[in-house]
């Protein structure tokens, strides 16, 4: 058989069942082998690189499985790193693949020509370009078992235009379905470390613990939730780890960080005396730029499969290296033992009481101001999402409003935003990987900003294409909101973040898409009633007021 059908049968017996991607010249090979192969994937094409990976990533993210991503040489290889990028600094596995120019053309100044290995080489695990067919079988079995093992995250496979017209010999390729599921291999904790870490949270009196990503991928909801029901100890997560917990459970802090924090939060976790740190890298936004908690103030204990991140940020007292499940599990038996009864250290009621007070502080979940309060249109959105809703949320105006206020129901992989690199453009291609990731959702809703909607609106044709049942919400403040909150910060200084205001409705119907605008709050319930039960694609485009005015829950704005 050829290289490229080589690729397409590994890739079956490695059980993918979708491929994002983007037609070229280089790929050509590839797709005549996904056209004349009985295969059973289906291919997504999309409009843009970029959203391939953006989907692939939530694919992965919600689903499961590795997501995997494929486009053709030069521009499409430099178009799809945002989402390879994102995936790999948020532990997300994902698989890339891209085609190239002839190896014998190589330096010649030959179209699209580039050093693709270095291109993907920061921003990967592993990058590998096979140097013939035959090769292609191993190297998408590492790609896929890199991705998939470990801290995990993304990986690149490029394939040379000669090396998939290459013969790749006939032997049997070897079936493996589990190949894409992730966690592929759970690492078990030492039990030193183990009883060192139960030692302490036995003597603690406000235990805090705090999730992270690795919670999420690891599928340890709950095992966290029953080790913070017997330490007695409130569960706070990052933005990405925002599922490591029903954050409807009593137990339940929420997002803290400065992206979406609340203060009683920020103040519940500074009262802590020992934090045990669950899967989170405890980088800059969940900290606070490592404010939150203030070093020396009490004791760390962090678990991670990844020993890089031991101690990295804090210094630490004891580090568990391990897999979140099978670490939270054995903390947990050696906590029944160490800790007797039900020691509940943190009063729930103490939490629930915090989170009423604030929320009857903001008064703009009820105002009937224009433009409408983003608070407001939470009051209307929330009560009326149906049970089992997946939310994938860009970074930008849409973030700390959902982080911060959005309860999640049930633990478990319902809520995506991309947080390694914040890139703009993410929520529109991700609900098309979303709903494919998760068909079990009751509805997939993607929540972006105006400037987002902008980058990433082509893949208005392909939800329309392939008619599928997702909403889409565009928070409508005509401009880049995020950034001019920040200029408002440092001085009023405003400079070329504004554009003019768009009818995105009108846009998303000219794509095909049912789609309706709002500007009253009194419009808000019918419109988004309507735009939950369509049976295919529907755009909100609700105007709201502009980011620096509002009262986002972003800490250096609110200070």
């Amino acid at each position: 058989m050829r290289g490229s059908e080589a690729a397409v049968e590994t890739l079956r017996q490695l059980g993918v069942e979708f491929i994002f991607g983007l037609c070229g010249d280089t790929t050509l090979p590839l797709y005549e082998a996904l056209h004349d192969l009985d295969h059973g994937m289906r291919h997504i094409l999309t409009r843009d690189e970029r959203s391939a990976s953006f989907m692939a990533d939530a694919y992965a993210r919600l689903g499961g499985k590795a997501g995997v991503c494929e486009a053709p040489s030069g521009g499409g290889a430099t178009y799809i790193l945002p989402g390879v990028a994102e995936a790999n600094g948020s532990s997300a596995p994902l698989v890339c693949l891209t085609s190239d120019i002839d190896r014998k053309d190589r330096g010649r100044g030959t179209l699209t020509e580039l050093d693709q290995t270095a291109l993907f080489r920061p921003v990967t695990r592993w990058t590998h370009m096979p140097e013939v067919a035959s090769e292609i079988p191993r190297t998408l079995r590492r790609a896929f078992r890199t991705a998939t093992s470990g801290a995990m995250g993304a990986v690149h496979v490029g394939l040379s235009f000669d090396v998939q017209m290459g013969d790749a010999g006939s032997e049997p390729i070897v079936r493996d379905e589990r190949a894409s599921r992730y966690p592929r291999n759970r690492v078990g904790p030492d039990p030193d470390d183990v009883r060192k870490a139960a030692l302490v949270l036995a003597e603690a009196r406000r235990p805090v613990i705090l999730a992270g990503a690795g919670v999420v991928r690891s599928e340890a909801w709950d095992p966290v939730r029953e080790l913070a029901h017997r330490l007695g100890a409130p569960v706070a997560t990052s933005i990405s780890g925002k599922g490591s917990i029903a954050e409807t459970d009593p137990y339940s802090l929420g997002v803290v960080g400065s992206n979406g924090g609340l203060p009683y939060r920020h103040e519940i976790l500074r009262q802590a005396d020992v934090l045990l740190v669950i899967g989170c890298s405890l980088g800059s936004v969940t900290t606070e730029k490592w404010t939150l908690p203030e070093k020396g103030k009490m004791r760390i204990l962090q678990l991670d499969v990844d020993p890089e991140r031991l101690g990295h940020n804090y210094e630490i007292e004891v580090g568990i290296v391990a897999d979140a499940r099978l670490g939270v599990e054995a903390l947990l038996e050696e906590c029944s033992r160490s800790i007797s009864g039900a020691a509940r250290k943190v009063d729930p009621e103490e939490i629930e009481k915090r989170r009423r007070a604030h929320l009857e502080s903001v008064s703009e979940f009820h105002s009937n101001e224009t433009p409408i309060r983003p608070e407001r249109f939470l009051t209307e959105l929330l009560p009326r999402l149906p049970d089992g809703a997946v939310m994938c949320v860009d970074p930008g105006t849409g973030c700390p409003y959902l982080s911060a206020y959005y309860r999640l129901p049930r633990a478990g992989r319902w809520f995506v935003s991309p947080r390694a690199h914040g890139a703009l453009g993410y929520a529109l291609p991700a609900v098309c990987g979303a709903y494919f990731a998760r068909p079990d959702a009751s509805r997939v809703l993607g929540i972006m900003g105006d400037g987002s909607f902008g980058i990433s609106c082509g893949e208005l044709e392909t939800l329309a294409r392939l008619s599928l049942p997702v909403t889409l919400v565009v928070l409508n403040n005509s401009g880049y909101g995020w950034i001019k909150a920040g200029q408002k910060v440092r001085g009023r200084k405003y400079y070329s973040v504004d554009f003019s205001d768009s009818d995105h409705a009108a846009i998303a119907r000219a794509f095909g898409l049912a789609a309706r605008r709002v500007e009253r709050p009194e419009e808000l319930t019918s419109a988004i009633e309507e735009s939950l039960s369509s049976k295919g694609p529907f755009l909100l485009d609700v105007v709201v007021q502009p980011l620096h005015e509002a009262k986002a829950p972003v800490s250096k704005w609110i200070a």
